[in-house]
């Protein structure tokens, strides 16, 4: 789903968007998504698709995910699979394609990325009750769109910025620093396609890379 921008009718002023809080944007993206009772009665998600690398070099790719904070994660090229699991206490992987075939421990930066793939719901999701913080930071455009812009700051000092349509209020794009042994590292995501799942919407393509 590319989000259409809102029609000359209407559309709001920067000065009516900007009187959104976090809060209640948030709130408007679980009931835009279906509604916290449909998020809270999936157990487990399974996604499956392609990974389309620069040159159109192509990845099969699986992940799931059960509530816990637990995930599995692999990664499959010409019959070699390699996987990345966190069991909700600890991380580890199988690398093939490294001439490893037995499991050993993550390493920090690796822990790091499967940590942020194991949140079942999303940062935004109870974000108060993960420890996190959340805040308003303004509107902007992507791609034509009008958007909501809520900065979620974790425990651990991470930030992403959700950039929310302001029509559909689905995140079209989050912009993620993570720090790793300081040193902070820059992520973009594009969302969109969205599709119900048992009463849940959830976005069916992704474009991720270091920003820029």
């Amino acid at each position: 789903m590319r989000c259409i921008p809102l029609a000359a009718a209407l559309m709001c002023s920067a000065a009516t968007l900007s009187a959104q809080s976090a809060d209640e944007l948030i709130a408007r993206y679980v009931k835009a998504v279906g509604g916290t009772r449909s998020i809270a009665s999936a157990g487990t998600i399974r996604r499956t698709g392609k990974l389309v690398m620069n040159g159109g070099f192509e990845v099969d790719v699986k992940q799931e995910n059960k509530r816990g904070g637990k995930v599995r994660e692999e990664f499959t090229v010409q019959g070699l699979t390699a996987v990345n699991a966190f069991d909700g206490t600890a991380g580890w992987k199988i690398d093939p394609f490294a001439g490893k075939k037995d499991a050993e421990s993550l390493s920090e930066e690796e822990m790091h990325g499967i940590l942020v793939d194991a949140d079942f719901d999303d940062p935004l999701l109870d974000y108060a009750a993960k420890g996190s913080k959340a805040e308003f930071v303004g509107t902007d455009q992507f791609e034509g769109s009008d958007v909501y812009k809520v900065k979620i700051t974790l425990k651990d000092g991470d930030t992403r910025t959700y950039f929310l349509d302001a029509d559909a209020y689905v995140p079209i794009r989050i912009e993620e620093t993570r720090y790793v042994r300081g040193t902070a590292q820059e992520f973009e995501t594009t969302l969109g396609d969205y599709k119900p799942v048992a009463g849940w919407y959830l976005p069916f393509s992704m474009e991720t890379g270091p920003k820029g």
